[in-house]
């Protein structure tokens, strides 16, 4: 019989794994830790053998040590979440992805081997998350965790195979919107300004622009150019469990320019007054900090908490028009529904929104298309006649 063939150098050892007939089922790879213990990796051929175990080695240099055979998913999961997501992605994607790995998957799945896992246990773990109460939406959130999860096991060929792949997820209803009506809106405004509310501005921006709340509350003045009618979205402000923070764009479609109306910037320049009056009363109280340059502020330049601005400034806003309760996004939806029903392009509100196509537009606000096929249909029979 050949010797078993040898990596030397400190570089593992690879050998072939035989059935009781003598034929090759695959290939083992071994190799010694720090602490003196031989570990293991397997693959189906040679090149992915030598692949994995070079890759294992790695990790072990790193202090990264995995035992696939005895790994549980709970251990396996706080790995991932350290090596693979950590400073790999946003601070309130990470916080997302541990919020759900500790809350869901680790409370249910934790003391499962990570070789053991089967979509038998994803399956239960949605049933059982759905039976407790939690949305479609919130089990796709744990499927999505979980998938990125295991798709990075199979990468570094501790598993075979990515068990939430045979599992289809709930399908989340569609998100209800309830955008004000044309009256609605300018009932709206004309309320903020009545009652001198300081943050006018704010609402008027919300539906002449349709930007998000997180980018308007990221808004500095350096972005707006008043003369030229026009602002640049170039951050977002975002509530981690450390507190605010700013952020890129949600995506490069959201990084944009959008022209603005005259009665927004009317309200801009009304606003600049107010904040310089605020300024001037605080003195060397005003202290923004990282939120230098902030159109949107507290009353001392520091950032505002979104959460704060819909409970304790829009929704008594909305009570004090006698308007319906709805929710700050749907500002954004006003927007996009009052330019559609006018029949301004869809690819021109879908840039003006940042979405990242125009498809995503259109499904959204299919509820205001047949209403433009009406409008199109009536043009063309008048072109004609």
């Amino acid at each position: 019989m050949g010797k078993t063939k040898q990596s030397g150098n400190g570089t593992g050892t690879v050998y072939p794994r035989r059935n009781k007939e003598g034929k090759i089922t695959g290939y083992r790879g071994s190799y010694f830790t720090a602490d003196g213990r031989r570990r293991y990796v397997s693959a189906k051929t040679k090149t992915d053998a030598r692949r994995i175990l070079r890759q294992a080695m790695a990790d072990a240099d790193r202090g990264l040590v995995f035992d696939a055979d005895n790994l549980k998913m709970g251990e396996y999961l706080d790995r991932w979440l350290m090596a693979s997501v950590r400073d790999t992605v946003k601070a309130t994607t990470f916080e997302r992805y541990e919020q759900i790995t500790r809350l869901h998957l680790k409370s249910a799945l934790g003391r499962v081997k990570l070789k053991a896992l089967t979509p038998a246990h994803v399956r239960g773990l949605y049933r059982e998350k759905l039976e407790e109460g939690l949305s479609a939406r919130t089990v796709r959130y744990i499927h999505t965790t979980l998938h990125k999860a295991l798709k990075q096991a199979v990468m570094d060929g501790l598993i075979p195979r990515n068990a939430t792949e045979a599992v289809k997820p709930p399908q989340p209803s569609r998100e209800e919107m309830h955008p004000l009506t044309p009256e609605q809106a300018k009932l709206l405004l004309q309320v903020a300004h009545d009652f001198g509310d300081r943050l006018e501005a704010l609402y008027v921006l919300a539906i002449h622009t349709g930007l998000r709340q997180g980018e308007l509350l990221g808004l500095k003045w350096d972005d707006v150019d008043l003369d030229d009618g026009s602002l640049q979205v170039r951050r977002t402000l975002t509530i981690t469990k450390n507190g605010p923070i700013f952020t890129s764009p949600k995506t490069t479609s959201s990084r944009r320019s959008v022209k603005l109306t005259g009665k927004a910037i009317e309200a801009l320049k009304s606003h600049l007054k107010r904040q310089l009056v605020e300024m001037d009363r605080v003195g060397s109280l005003w202290s923004p900090g990282d939120a230098d340059g902030l159109i949107f502020a507290s009353e001392t330049g520091e950032s505002l908490d979104r959460r704060v601005v819909t409970k304790s400034e829009f929704k008594p806003l909305l009570k004090r028009a006698g308007l319906p309760e709805i929710r700050f996004h749907d500002l954004r939806h006003t927007c996009a529904t009052l330019l559609l029903t006018r029949n301004v392009n869809p690819k021109i509100v879908s840039e003006m929104l940042g979405h990242s196509s125009i498809a995503i537009t259109l499904d959204t606000y299919s509820h205001v298309l047949p209403n433009m096929r009406d409008q199109a249909a009536a043009a063309m029979e008048e072109a004609l006649s």
